[in-house]
C-alpha cells in the first residue's frame, strides 16, 4: 500500500523533540545516555577520571563552586568541550536525586579486560551475578583500598558502567582493572592454575574465613543477596567459608562483607 504522507515534517520534528524530553525525564538516576557515553558525577568521580590517561573524555559541566574543588581554574582549558554552568543544567541530565555536587563528565565507558590480562597481583574480587549497581560500585571502593588487583565479573547478570556505579565507587573504578568473563567456572579453574585460592564467601560455609587461608594468592568469591553463590560455583572454588557474626544478624550486604573478607585476606598476606 503506497502513502502520499510526507516525512519530515514540523509536526513530526515537534513529537520527536517531544519524545526526547520525555527520555531525559523519565531517565533512570545513572542510566547510559543513547549516545552510548556513561555520564560520570561527583567531585571525587570525576577528579579521578580526568587524572585516568585512559578515561576518553568527552564533555565537562562544571558549577562555579565545584572548579576550586576540582582544582580546576577559569578559562577551562581541556582537550574537550567544558562549560561552566548552573546546577540545574546538570540536575537535568542526572535526575533530580543525583548527588553530583556541581561536576558532570561524559566519557567513552572503559573496556573491562580479559582474564588473560590479570597481571600478579595476589588480591582479587569475583562477583558471581551481583547485578546492584550501587553494591558493585562500593566493592570497587573497598577492592582499591585494600591494594585489590582486580574485579571480576560475569559478562551476563552484571552491570554496565554507569553514573550510580561510578559515584558509589568514589573514583575507585579508575584504579582497578575489570576483568569480564563469559564462564565464572573456567575463570576459576585458570585462576587456581595460576596459583589463586579461590574462597568463596556463604553465611553457612564450613569454617571461619580467618582460618582457610593457604595459599599466597586469594581470590574471594560472592555471590548475589538472597541467592548467594550459584551452585556450580559452590562446587568449582577451592573452599567455602563463613563471616564469623555472633551477633544476632548472621549475614552483611555483599559491599560490607566484601570489605571485612578484603581485610582478613590482607592479615594473611602480610600486606
Amino acid at each position: 500500500m503506497s502513502s502520499d504522507r510526507k516525512t519530515g515534517t514540523p509536526k513530526d520534528s515537534h513529537y520527536a523533540r517531544l519524545r526526547r524530553a520525555h527520555r531525559e525525564s523519565t531517565r533512570e538516576e545513572g542510566e547510559r545516555p543513547d549516545d552510548g557515553l556513561v555520564r560520570l558525577y561527583g567531585l571525587h568521580t570525576v577528579r579521578a577520571a580526568l587524572d585516568n590517561p585512559a578515561r576518553k573524555a568527552r564533555r565537562l559541566l562544571v558549577t562555579r563552586n565545584a572548579l576550586a574543588r576540582l582544582d580546576l581554574s577559569e578559562p577551562l582549558s581541556l582537550p574537550f568541550p567544558a562549560e561552566i554552568v548552573e546546577p540545574r543544567e546538570i540536575d537535568r541530565l542526572t535526575g533530580p536525586d543525583a548527588v553530583h555536587q556541581g561536576a558532570l563528565l561524559e566519557a567513552e565507558p572503559l573496556r573491562p579486560k580479559p582474564l588473560s590480562a590479570l597481571g600478579h597481583t595476589n588480591l582479587i574480587l569475583v562477583l558471581d551475578q551481583v547485578t546492584d549497581p550501587h553494591n558493585v560500585g562500593a566493592i570497587m571502593r573497598s577492592a582499591v583500598a585494600f591494594g585489590a588487583g582486580a574485579l571480576i565479573t560475569t559478562a551476563r547478570h552484571s552491570p554496565t558502567e554507569t553514573g550510580v556505579l561510578a559515584k558509589s565507587a568514589s573514583g575507585a573504578l579508575e584504579h582497578i582493572d575489570h576483568i569480564e568473563v563469559r564462564n565464572l567456572a573456567d575463570a576459576l579453574g585458570e585462576l587456581h592454575a595460576a596459583g589463586f585460592q579461590t574462597i568463596g564467601l556463604d553465611s553457612e560455609g564450613p569454617a571461619e574465613i580467618e582460618k582457610c587461608f593457604s595459599e599466597p594468592r586469594i581470590a574471594l568469591v560472592l555471590g548475589a543477596e538472597g541467592k548467594g553463590l550459584r551452585q556450580k560455583t559452590r562446587e568449582t572454588v577451592s573452599t567455602l567459608a563463613r563471616l564469623d557474626m555472633p551477633g544476632a544478624i548472621r549475614s552483611l550486604n555483599v559491599s560490607n562483607a566484601a570489605a571485612v573478607a578484603m581485610y582478613a585476606a590482607r592479615k594473611h598476606l602480610g600486606a
